[in-house]
């Protein structure tokens, strides 16, 4: 069974991230949230506090297929600044392990260089920092290891195209139809 993981940030977008973590475990999944603030309780950027399963210094990241960074501010910047989550990142990037980013977090892989080339989509109004990138306005943006999405209107999109890539079209499409999307 695939292995993924969220990190959450103080400030991080609970739309983007929750319905990621909710789909994938409905789907059978394993997500795992891991907090890189030092502590488990992270308070999202609308004030709403969830307790995450682990911190960041806990997981083994190699037993993680997929790592996903959700949106929202001061969440992404707070992930950016985060170096252990900046040094995994770039080892799956080495390896073309999977990369999944929501809202403003596409902007995470660009600033680090890892878009150069690639197609990718953001938050409107963070284009400039998805470095190199083909940017696109696509709901959902797919390119090799990478699957970018656009915001909070997105997420279901987002999360489905993870359970696609993680398992295969009919598990998203009998999600999709479960959940009453589309």
């Amino acid at each position: 069974m695939a292995k993924t993981a969220i990190f959450l940030a103080d400030g991080f977008e609970e739309i983007e991230a929750l319905t990621v973590v909710d789909l994938l475990r409905r789907a059978g999944i394993e997500i795992t949230t891991a907090s890189i603030m030092g502590r488990k309780e992270v308070t999202g950027s609308h004030n709403i506090t969830v307790i995450a399963d682990a911190l960041i210094e806990d997981i083994d990241f190699d037993d993680i297929d997929m790592l996903i960074l959700p949106g929202g501010q001061p969440g992404t910047t707070n992930l950016f600044n985060c170096e252990p989550l900046k040094e995994k990142i770039k080892e799956f990037d080495f390896k073309d392990k999977m990369l999944c980013a929501i809202c403003a977090a596409p902007t995470v892989f660009g600033r680090m260089g890892l878009l150069n080339g690639k197609k990718a989509c953001c938050y409107p109004g963070c284009e400039v920092d998805l470095n190199g990138a083909d940017v696109q306005t696509t709901a959902v943006t797919e390119d090799g290891h990478f699957i970018t999405s656009r915001g909070m209107g997105t997420a279901i999109e987002f999360g489905l195209a993870i359970i696609a890539h993680l398992l295969d079209g009919n598990a998203a499409a009998n999600m999709s139809s479960k959940i009453v999307y589309k």
